[in-house]
């Protein structure tokens, strides 16, 4: 039963409720690209060893997969704004512990909680987003939040750089407790009433345990692949029980993944899984690249950041307009213009070896941000559209999902290839052809990977 206590006269502001998901959907990305930045000052500082500083990240990235789906549910039974102070209470609270952590240990325990905190921030954030904002005003705020996003991840390494080299790097926790805290306090104060699109129904545990477990299963694995031989294990169980899942999801009456709404909803399905295809597609090519400026073309690692910012810059401008695009055109067409764009930029870089200069890199660089500049808002718009207000749950998270699970498929092939073209070799000056190689059949995949992404974009008839 759909419950609304948000009544008219309480209706939240729009732009109060833009500047509070901004800021959460800055932060989560944030954390992840500065803490990257930080890690070998960190592992110093407690003395922790390669594996304790790769589950530094991993935890993070875990626990922001593993609550997605389940939050996003939790939050439609018991009320949206519930879950999302939650998450940045959470978050918060981890970050302000963080720096107090007396050994590596403690330090990864609540970088997981972190992560969690983010978790439920962004599976609710979209969805209150999209309850505050009409349809005809919508694409523009979507504009603003992808920008936003593309903003944390290409401060964070710049950031975290200079507050590393003069406050330490605790100050990259403390710098982030002020903004949820601000984003608290304008969440309790203006974002008035709550959403409770599903109250009275039952949560699924059963789903939601064969979820987190297969998903678990599947980021351990996939980030051992190259260490040990049970992580292949891991990585099956993991895909197997994803698939489990969703055939145990579509015969529950109240699931935490619906699918019997993206099975008979040709628009959300074939949007979400051009999501899943583009952020497969995309990903690796910073992985590619950051190795490809150090080792191949020999330039440090403060100058390769610098760089690299190009494609995240250009789509946190490019990302509002997008947005306003939207609201005026067709967002299919936009969202498949960027995806065709996007399939043009791994194209040319698959034509990248050792003699190519830096001036095709960086036009690859830039022909991918205008193509996910193109693609991200228009099509985060389209998913939020397709569905009813009572759905804005379901469709946030599932979206957020797609993006994770998109992310893992990327360094999966990654890591794929790598052992296929360069088994246990480490990349440095004697392996430059095998990377090189590594590296254009990487682009490749990715790209054809792409053209399918266009074929999904263009048969939903968003």
């Amino acid at each position: 039963m759909a419950v609304n206590t948000n009544p008219k006269r309480e209706q939240p502001s729009p732009r109060s409720t833009l500047i509070v998901v901004a800021a959460v959907q800055f932060l989560a990305p944030f954390m992840m690209s500065a803490v990257g930045v930080a890690l070998p000052t960190i592992g110093r500082f407690y003395n922790a060893s390669a594996v304790s500083l790769g589950l530094v990240e991993m935890v993070y990235v875990l626990a922001l997969a593993m609550f997605l789906l389940p939050a996003g549910r939790v939050a439609e039974i018991y009320g949206r704004k519930k879950i999302f102070i939650t998450g940045v209470a959470l978050f918060a609270l981890a970050s302000t512990l963080l720096p107090f952590a007396t050994n590596i240990e403690m330090f990864i325990c609540l970088r997981f909680f972190q992560g969690a905190g983010a978790s439920l921030n962004i599976s609710t954030s979209i969805a209150i987003l999209s309850a505050v904002f009409p349809k005809e005003r919508r694409g523009r705020a979507m504009g603003i939040i992808v920008a936003c996003v593309y903003l944390g991840l290409s401060a964070g390494p710049t950031m975290a750089g200079m507050v590393i080299a003069y406050l330490g790097w605790q100050s990259i926790f403390f710098c982030t407790v002020p903004v949820a805290l601000t984003a608290l306090c304008l969440t309790i104060l203006f974002l008035k009433g709550e959403w409770r699109q599903a109250a009275g129904a039952s949560f699924d545990y059963v789903g939601t345990l064969i979820y987190m477990a297969s998903l678990f299963c599947l980021v351990v694995g996939v980030s051992h692949l190259k260490d040990t031989h049970g992580a292949t294990l891991m990585t099956v169980l993991g895909c197997t029980g994803l698939i489990g899942f969703a055939f145990f999801e579509y015969r529950q009456a109240s699931p935490i993944m619906d699918m019997r709404l993206i099975l008979s909803n040709r628009v959300l399905a074939f949007s979400n899984l051009a999501t899943w295809i583009n952020y497969a597609a995309s990903f690796g090519l910073t992985f590619f690249f950051s190795l490809y400026l150090q080792v191949v073309k020999g330039m440090s690692p403060q100058t390769t950041g610098l760089l690299l910012i190009i494609q995240p810059g250009i789509q946190a401008v490019l990302s509002p307009l997008a947005g306003m695009m939207a609201d005026k055109c067709s967002s299919a067409k936009i969202a498949t213009a960027g995806m065709v764009i996007c399939s043009i930029g791994l194209a040319l870089a698959a034509f990248i070896n050792s003699h190519v200069g830096l001036p095709f890199v960086v036009l690859v660089l830039c022909v991918m941000g205008i193509g996910f500049a193109l693609f991200a808002s228009p099509n985060m718009t389209i998913i939020m559209g397709s569905v009813e207000a009572r759905h804005y749950g379901t469709a946030s998270s599932l979206v957020a999902t797609m993006r994770t699970i998109g992310m893992l498929s990327a360094m999966t092939i990654v890591t794929l290839l790598l052992s296929v073209f360069m088994g246990r070799a480490e990349v440095g000056t004697t392996t430059i052809p095998e990377y090189i190689q590594t590296m254009h059949s990487g682009f490749m995949v990715f790209a054809m990977l792409s053209v399918v992404g266009v074929v999904c974009s263009m048969v939903r008839r968003g």
